[in-house]
């Protein structure tokens, strides 16, 4: 029987950048919520090139935290693929198609003003 990694923010935000960059998901941003957000330490967003390869991601991501962890993340949209949200409780990950993407920004809302200047 192998251990579980220590449930941490990081050990856990690390696993979830793993785990995306293994399904190529595109245009990877993390923002960190500490201190800034009761809703958890970090959000995650990240691209996927069509409904398929978001979905795929979202599952994949959701069973690689299941057998790391033992989390059971809770999803939204997975079944139509534009827009999953995964709350792992101390990280949220939406996963879009571009254009969908483009449509909310959520970068810009969470993005600190001098990032979200240029």
């Amino acid at each position: 029987m192998t251990a579980r990694p220590l449930l941490t923010s990081q050990n856990l935000l690390a696993d979830i950048l793993s785990s995306l960059d293994d399904d190529k998901a595109e245009e990877v941003v993390q923002v960190d919520l500490r201190g800034r957000s009761s809703i958890g330490d970090y959000m995650v967003i990240a691209s996927g090139r069509s409904t398929r390869q978001v979905a795929a991601m979202a599952e994949h991501l959701v069973e690689r935290l299941k057998q790391n962890f033992g989390i059971i993340a809770k999803t939204e949209g997975k079944e139509i693929g534009d827009w999953v949200l995964i709350d792992t409780g101390d990280i949220i990950v939406h996963l879009f198609r571009p254009e969908v993407r483009e449509f909310y920004q959520l970068e810009k809302m969470w993005m600190p003003q001098a990032s979200a200047k240029g």
